[in-house]
């Protein structure tokens, strides 16, 4: 059958929108083609919001059948932070008969070159760009992100990940070219003379492991950093949040189908409850490149026994925030309850340990004490969420319930400034919505320590009081070295403070904002300008998304000729 969608065709309609990824990545300035406003996806038709959740609630209590080889069982059982049982089921794999398959289509996916593999990926984020409301409710349904957070994070900047991979695959592929004439001269004699050819080869099936809190957001470079590479991708959900990559293995087998492809270059691989294929799958000598998102420990393990594989991880970490002065009182805790606050503290980038002078900060508002910040501080994250229906929006759902129990234990850690409190939720009750706890807690006590030094996933925040803002430098250079952090934020006046705090993150390899007081969060990061990770600490050992996270997804082949 031939091909619906020619490469020209693909070419034409998606290079524009390559260049100006390639030029956004080469200049660090803020672009995004996806749209983060939901109005923007149109007022009639697929792409707006009442028929995303119509496409939403169509999918559940169905069978979502991908046409995969090797299918033997159907397996579900996702039940949403919300209440609902989603009911979809997926197809299980035997992986005996379906990663022959996924290998076969390689070969003409690897020479189609690195362009036209560039262009396939746009038009599967083209295509899901297009059912972004669809895709918002599969979010918000699996993660408890509140929808327009699902919307945005799972959506639009998802999609922009996704892209930005793509751009810096292409990139690295066509640093070499593809053919060369060499020339050596010998004097006298005639020179040396062969004809090159480079080929960027791919490593092989790569394995995406997906977490539970940002399927798509964190699904997307691996997914598309491989695929752009010449790899064929199986995907593995989380257990609990398979629905939006499954939708988007769909999309990309349809794609792929559609452009000549092989459509199994993509693929799907559920489990049964507590069947944990994740180890299986990861050790198998086919599986060549891994990317994984989740607790360390599993992390840990990837990384010494998928020894056959590239491992990319993105593991945990303790992110920390000192606050030494600042010229915006105000500002300073209205942006640290906002980071507090959003996702219920479920991402990996929230902040957990506030380092804070025990006798006190300097602030436009006059000298602040210790617990006079951690009370106004708590004050803050009590008026922002102290209507129901904002906290809602702001907090969305406890993805499971290891992260309640956490919360209620965080509170017998230490003097709680802050308590946590419940909010109903009317459309959904059988949502569970928690405010953050903030304890405080003594830098000099041992007991204190085992507590702020390990991470406490969640709306958890400790206010750890410390001797001198030195003292604060010291730990947090431990803290980074130690347990890693995916983000550092720190409130300064002082030149020399500042200077201390930024060469410890150099020297740590920690991300690092100073004095966000306005509507930038630490917590939050955009594609093509922010790198999220950095590879250089404990937390992860990849960065989203840079040259590095891309390009030893391939390898440079050399065929020489005689000319």
């Amino acid at each position: 059958m031939a091909a619906e969608l020619t490469a020209h065709d693909l070419i034409a309609r998606h290079r524009p929108t390559l260049d100006q990824a390639l030029e956004a990545i080469r200049t660090r300035a803020y672009w995004s083609p996806h749209p983060e406003h939901p109005k923007a996806y149109g007022e009639h038709g697929s792409l707006d919001m009442a028929a995303g959740k119509a496409a939403f609630d169509a999918l559940l209590g169905t069978r979502l059948d991908l046409d995969q080889p090797g299918t033997d069982d159907w397996v579900g059982g996702e039940v949403s932070p919300y209440g609902i049982e989603l009911g979809v089921t997926y197809p299980h794999a035997d992986a005996d008969v379906l990663l022959p398959a996924m290998k076969a289509g390689q070969r003409a996916w690897r020479d189609a070159g690195a362009e036209t593999r560039a262009v396939v990926c746009l038009e599967i984020l083209k295509r899901i760009s297009d059912r972004t409301h669809e895709f918002a409710h599969a979010v918000m349904h699996t993660s408890g992100q509140a929808f327009m957070m699902a919307f945005q994070a799972g959506g639009p900047h998802a999609q922009d990940r996704g892209l930005e991979a793509v751009a810096y695959a292409y990139a690295e592929q066509v640093r070499t070219p593809g053919t060369a004439e060499w020339s050596k001269p010998q004097g006298k004699r005639d020179p040396l003379e062969l004809t090159k050819q480079f080929t960027p080869v791919p490593r092989g099936i790569a394995l995406v492991i997906g977490c539970n809190t940002f399927p798509t957001w964190n699904g997307y470079p691996g997914l598309f950093a491989s695929l752009a590479t010449g790899n064929a991708v199986l995907v593995k959900p989380h257990p609990r949040a398979v629905l939006p990559l499954a939708l988007t293995v769909q999309v990309a087998r349809q794609v792929l189908a559609e452009a000549g492809f092989d459509a199994n270059l993509v693929a799907l691989a559920a489990e049964r409850p507590g069947e944990g294929i994740a180890k299986t799958l990861a050790t198998r000598p086919e599986i060549r490149i891994i990317d994984y998102t989740g607790s360390t420990s599993f992390g840990d393990w990837l990384e010494a026994n998928a020894r056959q594989a590239q491992v990319y991880t993105e593991k945990a970490g303790v992110n920390t925030v000192i606050v030494e002065s600042t010229d915006d009182y105000k500002g300073m805790l209205s942006n640290l309850a906002f980071s507090l606050s959003l996702y219920s503290g479920q991402m990996c980038t929230t902040p957990q340990n506030l380092l804070i002078p025990r006798e006190g900060i300097r602030t436009d508002a006059g000298p602040k004490s210790y617990d006079e910040v951690v009370a106004d501080l708590a004050r803050a994250v009590d008026g922002l969420l102290g209507d129901d229906a904002r906290a809602n929006a702001l907090l969305g759902a406890i993805v499971n319930p290891d992260v309640k129990a956490r919360l209620e234990a965080a509170a017998g850690l230490g003097e709680v400034a802050l308590a946590s409190r419940e909010v109903a939720n009317p459309e959904f009750p059988g949502a569970v919505v928690r405010t953050p706890v903030i304890v405080k807690l003594d830098g000099a006590k041992p007991d204190d320590e085992a507590a702020y030094m390990s991470e406490c996933f969640g709306p958890v925040a400790f206010a750890v009081a410390v001797d001198s803002a030195a003292d604060a430098v010291e730990l947090l250079r431990r803290t980074v070295r130690e347990k890693g952090a995916m983000t550092v934020g720190a409130y300064t006046t002082d030149s020399e403070v500042e200077q201390q705090i930024q060469e410890v993150c150099l020297e740590e390899a920690a991300q690092l904002s100073f004095n966000l007081t306005g509507g930038v969060y630490v917590n939050q990061t955009a594609a093509f300008s922010d790198f999220h990770g950095s590879g250089g600490n404990p937390a992860a050992n990849a960065a989203l998304t840079d040259g590095a996270f891309v390009a030893n997804r391939f390898r440079v082949v050399e065929v020489r000729r005689q000319a």
